[in-house]
């Protein structure tokens, strides 16, 4: 494990790999450590095993400790491992000490299960979940964890809790969390992570109020297309972000509103598109319609077509470590 804080490690394009199921429906830990390790290959500048987007909620425990330890292991300390740990505290506990035995940097604490509690029920679940273990913990707000600035501040206090990751986007509700934040604990530093489906979409808006960490589900099967509009991001070179936004991912947005559970099992029939067999996702989600699937094959394209266009206008090149000219496979494909 690398001894440096998970805080100081968090840095780059934050990979949330789909947990990968064979046609019985059985975990495939293969197809997970191949995911992954392409992912990494590629330049994720974390792994976070087991969330939103790797179906956390249709795994038991079992499962869930034998994809963070794979993870870990195809890490290898190059980047951190953050698992996620959700449902009410004891269960939540639970988890987080999973994934502390099996090895990971951190934990991404997901909203309590069903209950809509105040602010102080909203504190004590994830005060307690982050002294059950070691790990640094960063809380993920969205649906019915929704917290104020004042919760934020008593969060920020609380020792192993690192970073809020806001899944509402309500960026008045931020900017004054970041505020309160910033005048009650001068020195502080706390991260904010942008969480919405698709984040790229409004990475922009985030950038404004200094939230530049945010996840990418795209990275997860187009990493040449997020990498892309990461970079140009962090460079300011605005014209390929708004070249991206406009013709990939406002469109993949839209398509993505066409379905419930599609910010997951559209994002898994992705990672098939590009060549690696990850599985149906498991119920209660549901399949993409085959048109839409098609349809986002046809979008990557454009994508890919858009950046390639633009590069040859004048647009920016990728540069640097894990920069990607022309395509690029779904992170895993083929490893």
């Amino acid at each position: 494990m690398n001894p440096a804080p998970l805080a100081a490690r968090l840095d780059g394009l934050l990979f949330f790999p789909v947990t990968p199921f064979r046609p019985d429906g059985t975990l495939d830990l293969d197809a997970f450590r191949a995911h992954v390790a392409g992912g990494i290959e590629a330049g994720a500048g974390a792994v976070f095993a087991c969330c939103g987007t790797g179906e956390f909620h249709a795994l038991t425990p079992a499962e869930f400790r034998e994809c963070v330890a794979a993870a870990v292991a195809e890490a290898a300390g190059r980047v951190p491992v953050v698992a996620g740990a959700g449902y009410g505290t004891a269960l939540a506990v639970q988890y987080a000490r999973l994934a502390e035995e099996a090895g990971a940097d951190g934990l991404l604490a997901l909203p309590p299960y069903l209950v809509a509690a105040d602010q102080e029920g909203l504190l004590r679940h994830y005060t307690e979940l982050a002294a059950a273990t070691s790990l640094d913990t960063i809380v993920y707000q969205r649906d019915n964890a929704v917290l104020t600035p004042a919760t934020v501040v008593e969060l920020a206090r609380t020792e192993g809790v690192i970073g809020l990751k806001d899944g509402i986007g309500d960026l008045d509700l931020m900017q004054r969390t970041v505020s309160t934040v910033r005048r009650e604990l001068p020195g502080r530093e706390f991260l904010y992570f942008n969480g919405l489906p698709t984040a790229e979409l409004t990475a922009l808006a985030y950038r404004g109020i200094g939230v530049t960490l945010y996840s990418s589900a795209v990275f997860c099967f187009a990493p040449d297309l997020a990498l892309a509009f990461h970079r140009a991001l962090a460079h300011g070179d605005d014209a390929t972000v708004n070249l991206l936004l406009d013709g990939f991912f406002v469109p993949l947005v839209e398509l993505r509103n066409q379905g419930r559970g599609y910010a997951v099992s559209l994002v898994k029939a992705g990672v098939r598109l590009a060549g690696l067999e990850v599985g149906d996702v498991r119920p209660p989600l549901n399949e993409p319609d085959p048109a839409h699937v098609e349809q986002l094959a046809a979008l990557i394209e454009r994508g890919r077509a858009l950046l390639a266009d633009g590069r040859a206008g004048g647009a920016a090149p990728a540069s640097g470590p894990g920069a990607v000219e022309g395509a690029a496979p779904a992170a895993g494909a083929g490893a």
